[in-house]
């Protein structure tokens, strides 16, 4: 620890500290421009220069580091005079347009002048002006380049903390000007944080420009729906109207980042895709009712269905609150086990579970990434989770991390990383053992015996990058593994998630103490495990075969719970098609657009003799449904989330529920009422004190104690009971081209496509795959191609990536249009598929949509 003294206050700090952090660990205020905490040190715009005895110059505070019997003085009239003169600099080129200017009310210029800044100018020559326009740099970021002061944040933000360096500057001196690549912005990820981070009116928000003033907003925090980083997030809207969302400074995960789908896709809340009202089937038609008219008609067909099965699906985009509602309901009412939280995947509880509970750790994903060995395994962590990225690419640049990478689909982190293993679609199961049989080798080496019985000849696999990848393990102290849900998408999953746990357990024998979180694309998916929406496992992720533990919420509950694991939404769809369904209930969830065989989800939705669908859009699923229930939306009603790391935060209302919807859970109580029960307690407030109560990671946990940053649960992982070591799976050979699929940058599972803002930037749907299949087969980039598998096919414009490795086909599962899922076949995952160039047709010609079906009215 240094001592030092700051305006007379001693105080402490650690060595290595600068004198701007010790000073505001006082209180103090020190000036700032060019000064972002997540930047290093620019000391460009000279407004945090203090006096420190013993110096003949001012120095800037924000790079001058603490030195022992240091002493400081931050208000003297020397540094008055010169912050004023600062001010007074920028001032003689700024342009006084304050009045229309959208930064105005919280412009950071204006407050240091009315702060810092002189009464009078001294400086009267004509205000230099660069263009008399603005420039719209992109479709969501316009630029005015006179009102910039060079104070550097925004290209420094894009380049150290986004990655996407899309930023420059040109000239020198008084002429230098802030630009993107020949004026634009078109390759850049359209995340906004320049706009941010702009201290002025330089870079603007174009969808929010002129549409309010901060003083006409009321902003509520809460957290985005987009993804499971869970970005704590401000919403500001006029009149009940959505007008913007901007980032929460010094809070959360996210801090002042945000992704695109965060910052600009949240204007979904105003699509007019809504359901109205109640509808039922009449005549094999949707008719509007009122809610009276449903409840008459939903009781009389659930009597009428009572003597068979029932089963429910809710979306992992639902708060907790409502969640485990939603499993309570199916549990104590329709007195079933069957029940399950995604559609695209299984969860494979039997193997899932155990490694969850054993490994898992519920901490700060920074906490997590700061180890000094992390080792992603599949998916892309830029399309997925992008803010995570930005994290992980701190930890690589800063903290000196090892990035290790297993995927099949390179991401833009590989070029941060130590060691990329480029595996083939669905070949991650083989890496991974390959991985554990080098880790055993060595690790038999340093350790002796200790291994003798864990290990087994792992599948050869020929990546340059596997030596690298095991040695880098080998050498670090602490490692950590961040694993995208994507896997759970293959026919391979429990292998995959077997062999995880294989790599676990090794790395726990070394003595690397890893850690493991899950990357997910849904942003409550940790919250649904938790709240136990699972046919096998309970809140608290206890299996439904624990006595114990179903007592306990028996007792709670007032109610019996059957004793048997129920069937997952792959084994219900089963169910339909053999005639066995009676009541499938699918909660905010369109698994007939999401499940991965359109042909066989439509056959089987359709044969369920009473498909309830409550939903907040218009989806396809809604389309087969007997009876529709309109819920309140996002933003609609108040609960939490549980992101990624374990962190409970809250989910704040900030508009009123639109034309006849209702809440979730007032909906689930009118569902209840029509079978003769009440589900007690009903407000998500009493719903959050029994998950406290009764669920053991969330014990203590109360809405009102939920701080700016949230909580964490505090499940502990335990060592996994027996044997989980699996055998290494059995190398496949196939040199067809693999169909992959997942989200892109700029959408995020099919809600964000009801942004119109994220169409603007990215409405196109593409194909991607690599440059030495493409020559293979005589394509270019940017050519109509159409791909075909035995089910299907579809036509969009092809994209060449250059890292992409040979066999791979990604298409982003997130345009409707173009019915992906109508390519799969279940339990075949990736997909084998055909690409050749689309023939240019008459219909083409005159303009018929690349892709599209004929038109199908479910």
């Amino acid at each position: 620890m240094v001592s030092l003294t700051i305006n007379g206050q001693m105080l402490e700090v650690e060595a290595g500290s600068t004198v701007l952090q010790a000073a505001q660990r006082l209180g103090i205020d020190i000036p700032t421009f060019c000064y972002l905490k997540r930047l290093p040190a620019l000391a460009s715009c000279r407004m945090c220069l203090v006096e420190i005895e013993g110096q003949r110059r001012l120095q800037p505070s924000c790079a001058t580091a603490v030195a022992d019997g240091m002493v400081v003085r931050t208000n003297t009239p020397l540094i008055e005079e010169t912050r004023s003169s600062m001010l007074d600099m920028l001032l003689a080129n700024h342009p006084l347009d304050c009045p229309i200017c959208d930064k105005g009310g919280e412009c950071e210029l204006q407050n240091m002048v009315m702060a810092y800044g002189p009464r009078k100018s001294q400086f009267h020559d004509a205000k230099r002006v660069f263009h008399t326009e603005d420039i719209r740099l992109s479709p969501v970021i316009i630029m005015n380049v006179n009102r910039c002061i060079q104070c550097q944040r925004c290209v420094r933000m894009c380049e150290e903390v986004v990655g996407a360096v899309a930023l420059g500057t040109v000239e020198k001196g008084m002429d230098t000007a802030v630009t993107g690549f020949e004026g634009s912005l078109a390759s850049c990820d359209q995340c906004g944080n320049c706009v941010e981070v702009c201290p002025v009116g330089a870079l603007m928000s174009f969808p929010y420009r002129y549409k309010a003033r901060p003083w006409d907003l009321v902003e509520t925090d809460t957290v985005c729906v987009h993804c499971g980083t869970g970005c704590q997030l401000t919403v500001g809207t006029r009149k009940g109207e959505f007008m913007r969302v901007r980032s929460k400074w010094e809070h959360g995960v996210n801090r002042e980042t945000l992704c695109v789908r965060g910052r600009f896709g949240l204007d979904f809340v105003e699509s007019r895709d809504r359901i109205k009202q109640p509808m039922i089937r009449r005549d094999g038609a949707l008719v509007p009712v009122s809610w009276d008219e449903a409840g008459d008609y939903l009781g009389r067909r659930l009597v009428a269905v009572e003597s068979k099965t029932a089963g429910g699906l809710a979306s992992p985009r639902l708060p907790n609150e409502m969640l485990y509602q939603f499993q309570k309901l199916m549990r104590t009412v329709f007195r079933t086990n069957n029940v399950d939280c995604s559609s695209r995947w299984s969860t494979h509880f039997d193997t899932l579970g155990p490694l969850v509970t054993s490994f898992y750790t519920r901490a700060q994903v920074e906490e997590v990434v700061g180890n000094d060995c992390v080792l992603i395994v599949g998916g892309n962590v830029t399309d997925e989770n992008p803010v995570t990225e930005y994290l992980l690419r701190d930890g690589a640049r800063r903290r000196q991390t090892s990035l290790l990478m297993i995927s099949a689909r390179p991401s833009r982190l590989d070029a941060d990383a130590r060691a990329v293993v480029r595996v083939p679609p669905g070949g991650e199961a083989a890496s991974l053992a390959a991985v554990v049989a080098g880790l055993v080798a060595s690790g038999q080496t340093l350790l002796g015996d200790v291994l003798t019985g864990i290990g087994g000849s792992a599948a050869n696999t020929n990546s340059d990058g596997l030596d690298s990848l095991v040695t880098a393990l080998l050498e670090g102290r602490n490692v950590a593994m961040l694993v995208s849900a994507d896997l759970l998408r293959s026919s391979e999953a429990r292998v995959t998630l077997q062999q995880l746990s294989n790599l676990l357990q090794v790395l726990r024998v070394l003595g690397k103490g890893p850690a493991m979180q899950f990357l997910f694309d849904r942003a409550n998916q940790m919250g649904a495990w938790d709240m136990g929406v699972l046919p096998a496992a309970l809140p608290g992720l206890r299996s439904v075969t624990d006595d114990v533990a179903r007592t306990n919420l028996e007792q709670a509950w007032g109610a019996e719970i059957p004793p048997e694991p129920g069937a997952d939404f792959d084994a219900l769809l089963e169910l339909c098609d053999e005639g066995r369904m009676g009541t499938l209930y699918i909660v905010g969830s369109d698994p007939l657009m999401a499940y991965p065989d359109r042909e066989f989800a439509k056959r089987a939705l359709g044969a369920a003799d009473l498909l309830i669908v409550q939903d907040t859009f218009l989806t396809d699923t809604v389309g087969l449904a007997e009876v529709v229930l309109p819920a309140a939306g996002f933003g609609e009603e108040s609960g939490t989330f549980t992101n990624n790391e374990g962190r409970v935060q809250k989910v704040c209302k900030f508009r009123e529920p639109v034309f006849d919807a209702r809440s979730n859970l007032a909906i689930f109580d009118f569902v209840a009422a029509l079978r003769g029960r009440m589900l007690q307690p009903s407000t998500h407030g009493e719903i959050l004190r029994e998950i406290a109560r009764l669920v053991p990671a969330y014990q203590g946990l109360e809405r009102d104690r939920l701080g700016a940053d949230g909580a964490f649960t505090k499940a502990a992982p335990t060592p996994p009971a027996g044997e989980l070591f699996a055998p290494p799976p059995a190398q496949k050979a196939d040199d067809r081209l693999m169909l992959v699929t997942g989200n892109c940058l700029f959408h995020n599972g099919y809600l964000s496509e009801r942004s119109e803002i994220l169409n603007t930037v990215a409405d196109d749907p593409y194909v991607e795959m690599s440059a030495w299949d493409a020559s293979q087969l005589d394509l270019s980039d940017r050519d109509q191609v159409v791909v075909r598998s035995a089910r299907g096919e579809l036509t969009a414009q092809l994209k060449v990536n250059k890292r992409f490795p040979r066999g791979l086909v990604f298409v982003p599962e997130n345009y409707r249009a173009l019915r992906l899922n109508s390519l799969m076949r279940r339990g075949e995952y990736p997909c084998p598929v055909e690409v050749h160039k689309a023939r240019v047709t008459f219909e083409l010609a005159i303009g018929a949509r690349p892709g599209a079906e004929s038109e199908d009215l479910d």
